[in-house]
């Protein structure tokens, strides 16, 4: 018949409490309690040693918040002894109740979570306060996908360990982490994420939607994103895609600045433009001359000058948008049709379309009331000063 090792384990533990000898006396009460378990280990089946390792941690439980250091790495060795020599089903069950016990002891709790058995390790991975970072990652760099995915459900995972996972998980450990709320991320974690996302809709939808992510990722989640992926990501945070396509249009300014900066050509125009200006001597009659010139560089710069917008904004409209917004600029500085016409013929000529189009565009000038352009180039100024300065 089996001896019964719980009150053997308190008459030890009893001891230890009312021992004053210092570490010799810690140092045999441990080994005493070692001694007496293998003495029952050694005649026992494995369904017998797991009957012990349950009553043991009952034990543990009922006074665990009484215990102090040593008695907790008493605890820790005697269980870690006994969880080597029970099949892996009752492993298993252990590490389950000890996944759920927060003071559990760390380093048999450590041994269970690098198990390579996920039943064995998986509720500690998931679940268990006694995992530090390194336990975490070693894990995540040698076990397998479903240790990964366990890791990837934490309550907290450091920028250490959500490196490891993004890094090595498949696409559903990624995406996990990714939709974790108590992740965080380093800056090689945002990157990895965000090149993972490409050809990956579901992913990319899952990061655009943390509200932490830095902007530059958010621009290149964007930007890489296929024009299907775009419209969703816009739906889920139609704010958040305003600001990406404003930060696109920031960007692109700064591109095209440092084309303007390097180009001889658009300098000596934007000198000879400016002191027109100063001296009052740019008038619509100088823009029209440029413009049916076919001077592009001069006519943005008198445009910029004329609206009192960007020149980044003006070659956008005269480059990228559609005739509308070139009309309401012409419009609300009081231009004629045919220095519009001309600014318009320097946009077909930029974006290769015919001069077909003038026509619609003649009647829609003449339809758009002047107050209406000078209320909606306000907005295109005030718009221009946000973005610049939410990118400042």
């Amino acid at each position: 018949m089996p001896r019964d090792v719980g009150p053997e384990l308190n008459v030890v533990v009893d001891r230890r409490k009312r021992a004053s000898g210092g570490q010799k006396a810690i140092a045999r009460a441990h080994q005493s309690l070692i001694d007496e378990l293998e003495a029952v280990a050694i005649h026992q089946n494995i369904g017998s040693r797991a009957d012990v390792l349950r009553r043991i941690t009952d034990l543990f439980v009922t006074g665990s918040d009484r215990f102090d250091v040593e008695q907790r790495a008493l605890f820790d060795d005697v269980m870690g002894r006994l969880v080597n020599e029970i099949d892996n089903s009752a492993r298993a069950a252990f590490g389950q109740r000890l996944a759920t016990i927060s003071n559990a002891p760390s380093k048999v709790s450590r041994t269970l979570a690098l198990d390579d058995s996920i039943q064995v390790a998986g509720p500690l991975l998931a679940l268990s306060d006694q995992l530090d970072d390194e336990t975490l990652i070693t894990s995540a760099k040698i076990k397998s996908q479903e240790h990964l995915l366990a890791i990837s459900q934490r309550k907290i995972l450091s920028e250490g360990v959500t490196d490891v996972l993004v890094e090595r998980g498949n696409q559903q450990v990624v995406v996990t982490t990714a939709a974790n709320s108590g992740a965080r991320f380093s800056e090689f974690g945002y990157s990895t994420l965000v090149t993972r996302s490409e050809d990956n809709d579901e992913l990319a939808l899952t990061v655009w939607s943390r509200p932490e992510i830095p902007r530059e990722h958010l621009l290149t989640l964007f930007a890489t994103a296929s024009e299907a992926v775009r419209l969703k990501l816009e739906a889920a945070d139609r704010g958040k895609a305003t600001l990406v396509r404003d930060m696109v249009k920031q960007a692109s300014d700064k591109i095209q600045s440092n084309v303007r900066e390097r180009s001889p050509e658009f300098v000596a125009a934007q000198a000879q433009v400016e002191s027109l200006y100063r001296t009052g001597a740019l008038t619509e009659e100088r823009l029209r001359a440029f413009a049916q010139a076919g001077r592009f560089d001069e006519t943005t710069v008198a445009l910029s000058l004329l609206t009192d917008l960007p020149i980044g904004a003006v070659e956008r409209a005269l480059v990228h948008d559609n005739s509308d917004q070139m009309l309401v600029l012409a419009k609300s500085i009081g231009l004629n049709w045919d220095t519009t016409s001309a600014i318009l013929l320097i946009q077909n000529a930029a974006k290769n379309r015919s001069t077909r189009d003038l026509g619609q565009s003649l009647a829609n000038f003449n339809k758009l009331k002047p107050e209406t352009a000078r209320t909606a180039i306000q907005f295109y100024r005030l718009r221009e000063r946000a973005i610049k300065a939410s990118l400042n």
